[in-house]
């Protein structure tokens, strides 16, 4: 359970954020490495910054639905 949540977020940091765009919603495992990637500034693009904050906007302002990460596998 725990590898796969894990492998999850060896995918690039693009490929989560299209997910999320292309999904209309975000689990809150993705939200938290999200935060952390951001807070972290690990080598993200100005676009990947400016998209990550687009979705934590969306969520603050209800256009975007955060999720519970059951089912994540």
């Amino acid at each position: 359970m725990v590898k796969a949540s894990q492998n999850r977020f060896d995918l690039p940091t693009k490929q989560i954020i299209e997910r999320i765009l292309q999904a209309g919603q975000i689990h809150r495992q993705e939200h938290l490495h999200l935060a952390s990637v951001l807070l972290s500034s690990q080598g993200i693009t100005a676009e990947e910054r400016r998209q990550i904050n687009r979705i934590f906007d969306q969520i603050q302002n209800g256009r975007m639905k955060l999720v519970d990460d059951q089912g994540l596998m």
